[in-house]
């Protein structure tokens, strides 16, 4: 997919607070969200400001972020996409690090990282390689299986095979079960490794449609408990150059009912990066890239759509569903009000640094 234009916005001041203070005991809601090189930034959406950076140990660049339940602990997918750093969000001290690979093998986490709702297990989709001296050996995937609390030096305690190309994991509402998406959805059970259900989407064989297109690199669930991503496919019983050749849809999985929804809503005319469900209207999603817009997953419906000012690759949205949050790419985070898609404010990131490719997940505390 090309990617479009950007353009930077003018910086405005942020607050700062130092690292030693405790988050406030009454704020309900914080978004968190990384920028290069390697810093976690805690942010208040209510007083609009950062409240708390937090320096990531090695190098970056810091990407995906998994939450367990009680917004205790933050785990960043880090250094080359080789480690995972878990940071304490009330001292800003490491508490987890786990380093995939060795002088011998290199190990890759493309974005699929987890933890169970408890927090006592962390999980990495892993992809590995032999560096022969003449030659690299590509092994096969699987998913590495951590203890929490096995503190700076982590080692997996068990793995189990799962399929290439899976960008985004989630631990649903039953007990051991572990969704995945990659060219389907497979549901894992975690405790044998067992791969119980999959969930076609690639391979969906719906009549008239094609194989979708899913760049899926952004886990933003926690409010619905629903796993979204925008997708695009072709439409295989109209002429190729018909305007309803091309359409773009979402999907949406539920966390807890464990059942996936597919639904197109209009002919593919704009790029859309990700998506979130709204935790109130539960029909409702709304999906960012240069535009933010509005659809019902149910009736396929566009219901709004504005133009932003820049790029944006992450959304969220707030627990009441009144507000939408979008950030990522450059350096700022923007918030915009959910029914009339009027901007109520923005919060810049320290030094102008970008966001890149980073998630923004939203704890309650």
């Amino acid at each position: 997919m090309r990617m479009l234009s950007i353009k930077k916005a003018p910086m405005v001041i942020v607050a700062l607070c130092c690292a030693a203070a405790s988050l406030p005991a009454l704020a309900a809601e914080y978004l968190l969200t990384v920028t290069r090189p390697n810093n976690l930034h805690i942010v208040d959406p209510a007083k609009r400001a950062i409240v708390r950076t937090i320096n990531l140990p090695g190098d970056g660049i810091p990407g995906a972020i998994a939450v367990p339940k009680d917004g205790k602990t933050a785990y960043v997918l880090t250094n080359r996409m080789e480690s995972v750093v878990g940071v304490d969000l009330d001292s800003g001290k490491p508490v987890f690090r786990a380093d995939f690979s060795t002088p011998q093998r290199r190990v890759k986490g493309f974005f699929a990282v987890a933890v169970s709702e408890d927090g006592k297990e962390l999980y990495v989709h892993q992809a590995p390689v032999q560096l022969g001296r003449s030659e690299y050996k590509v092994e096969d995937t699987y998913i590495a299986v951590f203890d929490t609390a096995d503190g700076m030096s982590a080692k997996p305690r068990r793995t189990f095979p799962a399929p290439r190309r899976i960008s985004l994991m989630a631990a649903t509402g039953k007990p051991d079960h572990l969704i995945a998406l990659g060219w389907d959805m497979y549901l894992f059970n975690t405790k044998t490794g067992k791969l119980e259900q999959t969930f076609p989407v690639r391979h969906w064989n719906r009549p008239g449609i094609g194989e979708p297109d899913v760049l899926a690199m952004w886990g933003t669930f926690e409010q619905a408990r629903a796993l979204s991503t925008p997708y695009f496919v072709a439409k295989t019983d109209v002429p190729p150059d018909s305007p309803e050749a091309f359409k773009a849809g979402i999907a949406v999985f539920d966390l807890d009912s464990e059942t996936l929804k597919v639904k197109e809503f209009e002919n593919a005319t704009t790029a859309m990066f990700s998506s979130v469900v709204s935790p109130v209207a539960r029909n409702e999603a709304f999906l960012v890239m240069n535009q933010l817009t509005k659809v019902d997953t149910d009736t396929g419906k566009l219901l709004k759509r504005k133009d932003l000012d820049q790029t944006y690759y992450a959304i969220n949205i707030s627990g009441d569903g009144k507000e939408i949050y979008v950030g990522g790419a450059l350096d700022k985070i923007a918030i915009y009000d959910a029914d009339s898609f009027e901007k109520k404010g923005e919060i810049q990131m320290p030094g102008g640094a970008d966001q890149s490719i980073g998630w923004m997940r939203v704890v309650k505390r």
